[in-house]
Parts: structure tokens; sequence; C-alpha cells
């Protein structure tokens, strides 16, 4: 077979199809640039499917997450989310939420205050916005109401006895139930993708429905792992509620996540028109940047893809996503050798206590942006004035221990394409 090298003209390419890079391609087709995405699968199949915007700060829950980022600013004066005026955080929250539901799965509004959502072993997290398909249970659990939790046998990583038993004491009216799903094989390992995909066929749910029907007794609130389908998992939602004549929601289970998933086939699926080119599932290779813009270089089956734009997002994560490479001594930028801003040795890497409140200082690594959010040089000055950066490859932000992962990929991504956009005007 010829393989031969293909050639993609472009306004703005975007490294990363993570929530940050998703973000901005969203961000970008709202502003009318050409733009192309690349990026393999990433860590967006672990995520919850919450969006948190600011959930806990000094080993405090945050409640209040807009009058929590002045607190923010307070102690860690460099994290990328102070540097954003909190009316443009407003709009990334709300523009984002909106083309999701514009695109087929809807979230919550983004309010003034966090909502207490649930996790699989029956804690709670502070978070701006659920999924629809979520938001009961957080209504069930603040009411107290009569629930009945439903987990499946072979179903490894959620346990609704668990789940009842860490939240029995403030929970009273909370129940566990264990049943089989519909046409598996008794006794086999089951998983939620599988799941999922099969209650995509309107009998599997019926047959569902009519499995968990005379457990439900006086419960107002059925609440599954997060099975409700990949595609269309609203309407899905819906008819088992109607099957069922109760309230229903789901709850996260562990990764690989299947609200995760609905995302990232949510976007493959639908996030394509005239003015955007998304190619999942493939690595960016080389970065040559020039005075004019930028050419990306990766390669699939068929061959060599060149893309040439005049502007590039720098999005493509940490650890997992592999923006960011842990080697012997120090932390890389992968792509363009951009400088880290990292401890001075591995020794300091980690604090000695695996739970210390301070957190662990390889969690802050990162690039340092300016104010227009392009990455740094060793001198402080721009290495590009047509490359920016967004999500968590941007330093100063501990996103796990501060529950701000999607403020901080949503917001950095609307202010990387706000100017990005003027350097192609």
């Amino acid at each position: 077979m010829i393989r031969e090298t293909r050639s993609i003209q472009t306004q703005l390419a975007i490294v990363g199809t993570g929530l940050g890079g998703l973000a901005a391609g969203i961000f970008a087709k709202y502003r009318g640039i050409k733009s192309a995405q690349v990026g393999h699968t990433g860590a967006i199949t672990y995520t919850t499917g919450y969006f948190d915007l600011l959930g806990g700060l000094l080993g405090e829950q945050i409640l209040d997450p807009w009058q929590g980022l002045s607190s923010l600013k307070k102690h860690y004066p460099k994290h990328p989310l102070v540097r954003i005026a909190k009316e443009d955080i407003h709009k990334a929250l709300n523009l984002f939420n909106k083309e999701l539901n514009n695109m087929g799965i809807g979230y919550s509004e983004p309010g003034n205050t966090n909502l207490m959502a649930l996790l699989p072993s029956g804690v709670c997290k502070p978070t701006i916005s659920v999924p629809l398909t979520m938001l009961a249970g957080v209504k069930a659990k603040e009411a107290k109401s009569p629930t009945l939790l439903i987990d499946f046998v072979g179903l490894q990583g959620f346990s609704a006895v668990e789940f009842v038993a860490n939240l029995k004491k403030s929970w009273p009216l909370l129940t566990a139930q264990r049943i089989a799903f519909p046409d598996m094989i008794e006794g086999q390992q089951v998983f939620p993708e599988v799941m999922a995909r099969a209650l995509e066929v309107p009998s599997t749910r019926q047959k569902l429905a009519e499995t968990i029907k005379p457990f439900i007794g006086n419960a107002k609130y059925l609440g599954l792992p997060s099975i409700l389908g990949i595609n269309k998992p609203d309407l899905i939602h819906n008819n088992m509620e109607e099957l069922l004549g109760v309230k229903v929601f789901e709850i996260p289970s562990i990764p690989p996540s299947v609200p995760g998933m609905r995302l990232r086939e949510l976007f493959e699926q639908k996030f394509v028109d005239k003015n955007v080119t998304l190619i999942p599932q493939h690595k960016v290779e080389h970065i040559e940047l020039n005075d004019d813009g930028a050419k990306l270089f990766f390669k699939d089956p068929f061959g060599d893809i060149e893309i040439s734009c005049k502007a590039t997002i720098l999005a493509s994560g940490r650890f997992l996503s592999g923006g960011l490479k842990a080697e012997q001594q120090n932390i890389v930028e992968t792509l363009l050798n951009i400088p880290v801003t990292q401890p001075t040795g591995r020794d300091d890497w980690y604090q000695e206590k695996y739970f210390d409140p301070k957190g662990h200082n390889i969690n802050q690594v990162g690039v340092e942006i300016d104010n227009n959010f392009r990455p740094l040089n060793t001198k402080g000055e721009p290495i590009n004035r047509r490359l920016f950066a967004a999500g968590t490859i941007i330093a100063h932000q501990d996103w796990v221990r501060q529950r701000c992962g999607a403020g901080v990929s949503l917001s950095t991504a609307y202010q990387a394409v706000k100017y990005a956009a003027k350097v192609l005007d």
C-alpha cells in the first residue's frame, strides 16, 4: 500500500481531546474559528461526569465556589483560576453546559453553590454541575427520602451494601439490593460499559425494570451505578423512570467510567461541521513552531498527516494523558520540551505522609503562562506568540485535592481561545 502525506489547513490547531481540549474546540466553534483537533483517548474516560469548579481548599470543603475563589487567590496567587475574571469563568461554564445540552447530554445549570454529589463508596463531593441522570441522587440525599440502591451480581467496584453502610446514619431510609442483570451469564463478571450499551435496547430496559419492581416497596427514588446508556442517556433515564414509577438516578462507578465514555463518543459523533476537523484516537508526534503559526505531524494507518495552522492550543494534560512525563530526576513536557515548573529534586515530589493536608508538590507541576495564556520559556518570555495552553498542563493547581478539574479545564480553554482569536484577526 502506498503511504502518502495528507495536509490539513486550518486557523487553529488544538492538541488534546480531554476536557480542556474538547472545551477549546467548543469555544472555537462558537467564535466561528476554523479548527482541527487531534488527541488520543487520554483521561476523559476516568471522569465521574461531574464538573467541579472549586470544591476543596486546605483540606476543607467549599460550598460556595465563587466565594472560595477569593480564598484561593489568597493562598494560591498563581493558581490559573485566580488569573481569570469570575465573569469569564461564568461564561465558560454556562456556554459549555449549553453546548453539551444541545448535543444531547443534559447537565444541571451551574449555580451559586456547590451540589453535594454522590460517589460510589457512599461519600459526597462538592461540585458545580452534574449530569441530569445523576441530579435526583443529590435531591434524594438532601431530602433523606426513602431510596433503594441497586447493584449487580458480578459487578466489581460498586457495592450498594457498602454505600448504604457509609450513609445509613445520615440517610436512614436508604436500602440496598443486589440483582442479576438481564441476559448476562450467571456468575460471570459484568462491566458497566456492556450493561450501558445493553440498556440502549428497549427490551433490555423492560426486563431490568421487571426485575427491579418487586424490591421497590415504599422507595421514592431508585439509585443505579452509571449504566443508563452511552448514547442518549437522558432518553434512557426518562424511560426507566416511566417503567419503574419512581425517580431514578445514577452514581458514578470506578474507571473506566460510562459518563466519560458518553462525553468522548458524543464529541466524536456530533462535534463536526464545516469549521471543525476532529481527529480522535491519534497522538501528535511533533510540532514545529514558526512566526506565522505551526505545523503538527502525526500518522494514521494510511500515512502521514500534517496540520498547518495560524495558532495552536496545547491542552495535552498531565501524566495520564501524556502531556507531561516523569523521568528519572525531573519532569518534562513531551511535545515541545517547554520548561516545567517543578520541585528542585525528585525527593521533593512527595510529602512524607501520603495524606498530608498540604498535598504533594508533584500535583502542582506544569507549564508557566503569561496573562495571555501563552507558555513561557526559562526567561519568562512567551515561547511563541501564537502558542497557547489550556487545561491541567498549566502549573500551580492541584485539581484532584482542590476539586477544580473542570473549572480549570473549561475556564483556561475559554481564555486560550479568546487570546488565540486575537492573533487570528
